[in-house]
């Protein structure tokens, strides 16, 4: 089955698609990735992303205005990964949509919100689409996230030690694949969200992210300041558990800023990188991980990826494209593999991964032009994912 994925993350910079040809062979899911690309959104639509996530208050017009916006963008998206990387012929496109909340209460999770109409990437493709693939394990109890723990594992599993797999978007998270024990994910604390947010701010708009770390590079880390980030509760809580936005934003930043001498802009930048080296080698820490296989935007930032490092040496760090999986399109493929899960009737989820009481097929289909015809239930679900050459 060919399958394209859509995904834009807590950053939402661009949306990421992503192709590749799905097949079950018994315990191992045959990959073959096609190609990716990533299509930024226009400004007005990001601006109004913007405007529109929490802290901000918002009306149900934008909220409406949102929906059509970033569903007819990842439309835009989805035409061009079908021309562009399938040669005009596809089975199916996955979309996350944009997260707009996840509602966290006590570290219960209430509900969550990905915006992006999926009607109209199923008019501008003909295909059909799974999308709102959080909200199932969310009604099951589970945290809705991170949800590409199943991808994740099914890549680790057979690797020596202890791995784990690192995305480093708005947000970090983290998958752990220990011999003997059931796979573990969770989101381990800000990774780009907060520097983003600092960087705006600082810049008045003129930046949107320390590009290379260097502003951070310049800078040394402040210890109060430190101190006073690591205090979040967040931090000490177990696993599963997953945050977003709606904690690590621009006014938590200045809270924090507050509560310290005031240090230089290039102190924070850096203060705030070493937050996210630090948080993610304490969740490492604490589950004996051997090695690391990073993906997602912080994985290009050579400051961040040096204090990860330094916070863990004896740890082994190497981008997922050592594997075969793009780093830079790793969730868009994810989310392929959930879609293509959900279609062939078996669960996206790992119980141990969300909290959820149990395993859930997840999404919702909406028809392509054709009437809506799903392959017979697979047999058994994968245990093993394995990338093929494209070339082959």
């Amino acid at each position: 089955m060919r399958v394209i994925g859509l995904m834009s993350g807590t950053s939402y910079d661009a949306i990421e698609a992503a192709a590749a040809d799905l097949t079950l062979d018994g315990e191992t899911l045959l990959m073959r990735p096609l190609g990716h690309l990533s299509v930024p959104y226009a400004d007005g639509l990001r601006d109004l992303i913007t405007a529109t996530l929490p802290p901000s208050t918002t009306t149900t017009q934008d909220v409406c205005a949102l929906d059509t916006g970033v569903g007819q963008a990842f439309a835009g998206a989805a035409a061009r990964a079908l021309d562009e990387l399938c040669g005009g012929a596809a089975d199916l496109v996955v979309s996350h949509g944009q997260t707009m909340h996840h509602w966290v209460e006590d570290g219960t999770v209430r509900g969550t919100l990905q915006l992006g109409q999926p009607a109209w990437i199923a008019e501008a493709t003909g295909l059909p689409v799974v999308s709102d693939l959080r909200s199932r394990d969310v009604a099951a109890g589970g945290q809705g996230a991170p949800l590409v723990g199943m991808t994740d594992t099914l890549l680790l599993r057979g690797l020596p030690g202890v791995p784990a797999a690192l995305n480093l978007g708005g947000i970090a998270n983290i998958t752990v694949v220990a011999p003997g024990a059931e796979p573990l994910a969770f989101d381990t604390g800000p990774a780009n969200a907060l520097l983003d947010a600092a960087v705006r701010h600082f810049t008045g708009g003129a930046a949107a992210y320390d590009e290379d770390g260097r502003r951070a590079a310049a800078g040394r880390t402040d210890p109060d300041l430190l101190e006073v980030l690591l205090d979040d509760p967040y931090y000490r809580r177990p696993a599963p558990k997953s945050t977003g936005k709606e904690l690590f934003h621009l006014p938590y930043l200045q809270r924090a800023l507050a509560a310290v001498p005031a240090p230089g802009t290039d102190d924070v930048l850096a203060t705030l990188t070493r937050l996210t080296a630090v948080t993610v080698a304490d969740a490492c820490r604490a589950h004996a991980v051997t090695s690391l296989v990073v993906s997602g935007g912080g994985a290009h930032n050579p400051v961040l990826m040096r204090m990860i490092g330094e916070e863990l040496p004896g740890v082994t760090l190497r981008p997922s494209d050592d594997l075969g999986l793009p780093s830079d399109a790793k969730e868009a493929l994810a989310f392929a593999v959930l879609g293509f899960l959900t279609v062939n009737g078996l669960p996206g989820t790992l119980t141990s991964g969300t909290g959820a009481r149990r395993a859930t097929l997840l999404g919702s289909i909406t028809p392509g032009l054709a009437p809506l015809r799903l392959p017979e239930p697979a047999a058994q679900p994968p245990r093993l994912l394995r990338i093929t050459d494209p070339a082959h």
